[in-house]
């Protein structure tokens, strides 16, 4: 069924022009910049979905908790959960125990060794490296995503299906089904005014409290491309937007920009 899935979403998403930026990344505390086209985030999601499928049997009625902040390796992480038809754990449920629910996890090299994660949970942790090289420094039990997702391909088959009526995201003891995801990102992209071809301009702040339906799923129903600020410059914003041709933005406020969610 048409755009019942994330993973449909992003497909029609891709059906345009996959040349193009999808995917734009600044972290302002570091100086990073990463750009992914529409093609190059397809490849990093099929490469993840590939390597949950292959070794850690990640499919439909999986649960993967992702300990990750707002990251452009982030959003191909989620993306490639979906694509397996596997649910999404909330992160925020590790401090109520709700890692114990989670089959694979997946989370930032600095946060695992304060996890408590199920022994018969597997973990995979990420550098967060924008060249996107493997974790340096770290002895521990968890696999390296960076030197494990090299090995798979770029194309992904799912062993089954996603079911739309599937569990997609966990929230405590909220459930939002797969089918249920695409159905709230394409209308909170109407209710917030999102257009095909925008450039929207998203903040880690607002990232984080909205939530991947807002900051990532929305912008892809429409058919716009996302630039991720994490630890925002104020002082550089406004020149950011008008170098990555900024249509709107969620969340922020910039002079001359549209602001999603508002009237102009």
């Amino acid at each position: 069924m048409q755009n019942s899935s994330p993973s449909a979403l992003l497909a029609a998403r891709l059906r345009g022009n996959s040349a193009a930026p999808l995917v734009t990344y600044y972290d302002d505390a570091s100086g990073d910049r990463v750009e992914l086209s529409g093609a190059t985030f397809a490849n990093w999601v099929a490469k993840t979905a590939n390597l949950l499928q292959e070794e850690f049997d990640v499919e439909p009625g999986s649960t993967v908790a992702i300990v990750l902040p707002v990251h452009w390796q982030t959003a191909a992480v989620l993306m490639a959960v979906w694509s397996c038809g596997a649910a999404l754990l909330d992160a925020a449920a590790e401090h109520e125990g709700g890692l114990d629910r989670a089959d694979v996890v997946l989370a930032a090299q600095d946060r695992l060794a304060e996890l408590e994660v199920p022994a018969d949970a597997d973990v995979l942790g990420l550098s967060l490296h924008p060249m996107g090289l493997g974790m340096s420094g770290y002895i521990g039990p968890a696999r390296d995503f960076a030197v494990e997702v090299r090995a798979h391909g770029d194309v992904f088959t799912p062993w089954q299906q996603p079911d739309p009526a599937g569990p997609g995201l966990i929230l405590g003891t909220l459930e939002l089904t797969l089918g249920g995801l695409a159905e709230a990102a394409t209308e909170l992209a109407a209710r917030l005014g999102i257009a095909a071809g925008d450039r929207v301009l998203v903040d880690e702040e607002t990232a984080t409290q909205a939530g991947p339906v807002a900051w990532l799923l929305a912008p892809i129903a429409a058919g716009a491309s996302i630039v991720l600020v994490r630890s925002p410059d104020p002082e550089a914003l406004r020149g950011r937007a008008s170098a990555e041709r900024v249509t709107a933005t969620l969340g922020t406020r910039i002079e001359g920009v549209r602001q999603l969610g508002r009237p102009d």
